[in-house]
């Protein structure tokens, strides 16, 4: 903690958040259904698939079709269109990435049922080329994925995480499914690698942690299927194997966020769960709980009078003040009718303080919506610099808040975009400073819940005009500091 109090200390409290749900900014309501098999997932993309620069929304519906809704803001009226994608049922979650390389973004759709990889023709038209490509084949229950670039490959490694194995006659319980690797072979992907046994997981996230140029795997299990014997696991990419030294710890694994919150270039990490939300620090080799008095576990409701356990689902890290210190949010929702844990359970916005801890602020914020919520997005959806929030729900309508925070700090946007394959430098890691104040975001794909992001990583930057950047990009190139003017959003483009 002393490193956290050094790092933020010096940066003045910003007002409350605020947010205004916008009930007209959609042109349908989406809803995430289904039986048990959709209790979990619900996760939303958020990418833009057209370079107008304003992000685009797509969202598993269940066993209502998979949508996307193209952004059509004009001004501070943020308003979606609907446009069409392949027909498909059954989803569970979606994840935006560049596949095939030719710049334009594509998508990965976890299923029930088969997933499928969709070409992006970069005017927000998709093409179902999972036969053509490879890479998706296997017809379990898919409730997690991630992604990334290894050493010299032009196409990415792909991951697909399964829950329950709905073939086991002996299930549901203790009846987890394994997972599969692809790596690129040719103009797509070769055989699946298992990842055995697995525990039923419902988040995956391939990160450098410790920096070392080498990233690894990290999986969250849940144990309500597991039952015992497993655990939160880190494994090795190449070759493929568990790292025997990670701490054996069990939760009921919902979702990840990661971010370096101590200002040391490493980040740490929240594990979603129902009761305590486990906030992780990075000790260089290995994670260590947060205190308690953190404020991070968010494990009861803050409204209400259901004082039974929560349920967590999606976590994601951003300033959605723009005071410099990263805020977290958390979706919340009972998994279908649990007794054991609170029915009305409201979304969490942990707003993080000068101090290091945080506190709850999603009541004053105005989006603790005490539906089944799952999926979301931290986003800048029309451009003004704050992060606007995007959360699916079950047996709920997707909705949008537009972050209306007054007095908030200077912001910077900034997207990479190299040559070679990985276009949107998956891997790479942002570092700014503003005098002896360092901010570290890693490009990752995957995490959260059932969905993710491809686009700008926002810094907030307080009362600073101006902050200096550079760039590690995957391969460990690093660039000079740059003087950057604050208030903007920046393409930085590799020289070839």
């Amino acid at each position: 903690m002393r490193a956290l109090l050094g790092l933020l200390v010096a940066l003045p409290a910003a007002a409350d958040p605020r947010f205004e749900l916008l009930s007209d900014a959609l042109p349908l309501d989406h809803v995430y259904s289904g039986g048990w098999e959709h209790f979990v997932g619900g996760g939303v993309a958020a990418f833009n698939c057209n370079g107008d620069n304003l992000p685009d929304l797509a969202a598993a519906g269940g066993t209502k079709p998979l949508r996307l809704f193209v952004n059509r803001t004009e001004g501070d009226t943020i308003r979606f269109d609907t446009a069409p994608l392949p027909e498909m049922l059954g989803t569970t979650g979606v994840y935006p990435l560049d596949l095939d390389g030719d710049g334009t973004l594509d998508l990965a759709v976890l299923r029930v049922g088969a997933n499928r990889l969709l070409k992006g023709d970069g005017q927000c038209g998709f093409k179902n080329m999972t036969e053509a490509w490879g890479g998706a084949a296997d017809t379990a229950w898919t409730t997690a994925f991630t992604a990334t670039w290894e050493s010299g490959a032009t196409r990415p490694t792909l991951v697909f995480g399964n829950y329950v194995d709905r073939d086991d006659p002996d299930g549901p319980f203790g009846a987890c499914d394994d997972h599969q690797l692809y790596r690129p072979e040719g103009n797509g992907w070769g055989k699946a690698e298992p990842i055995s046994p697995g525990y039923c997981t419902l988040s995956m996230l391939i990160s450098d942690w410790q920096r070392s140029g080498t990233p690894e795997l990290r999986i969250s299990n849940d144990r309500h299927y597991y039952l015992r014997g497993g655990y939160e696991e880190m494994w090795h990419l190449s070759p493929l194997t568990p790292r025997t030294d990670w701490p054996h710890v069990s939760i009921w694994g919902m979702g990840i966020a990661s971010a370096d919150l101590t200002g040391d270039g490493k980040p740490e990490v929240m594990l979603t769960s129902m009761g305590d939300q486990l906030l992780q620090m990075n000790a260089g080799d290995t994670m260590r709980n947060a205190p308690f008095e953190m404020g991070a576990a968010a494990q009861r409701p803050y409204t209400g009078d259901d004082g039974r356990p929560s349920t967590g689902w999606h976590a994601e890290f951003g300033d959605v003040d723009n005071d410099g210190r990263l805020d977290l949010f958390i979706a919340k929702g009972n998994v279908d009718q649990m007794p054991s844990n609170a029915m009305a359970d409201p979304n969490n916005l942990l707003m993080q303080g000068e101090d290091g801890r945080f506190t709850e602020a999603g009541g004053v914020a105005g989006i603790g919506d005490p539906v089944r919520s799952r999926g979301g997005a931290l986003v800048d959806l029309d451009g003004d610099g704050r992060l606007d929030l995007v959360v699916s729900a079950r047996r709920a309508p997707l909705k949008i808040w537009h972050n209306v925070t007054p007095e908030t700090g200077h912001w910077l946007g900034v997207e990479l975009r190299q040559e070679n394959g990985n276009t949107r430098a998956v891997g790479a890691w942002i570092e700014l400073r503003i005098g002896d104040r360092m901010q570290a975001r890693e490009v990752t794909v995957g995490g959260g819940h059932a969905g993710g992001q491809s686009g700008p990583v926002h810094f907030g930057l307080g009362e600073a005009s101006e902050a200096e950047l550079r760039v590690i990009w995957p391969d460990g190139e690093v660039t000079d500091w740059q003087s950057v003017s604050a208030d903007q959003r920046l393409t930085l483009r590799r020289a070839p």
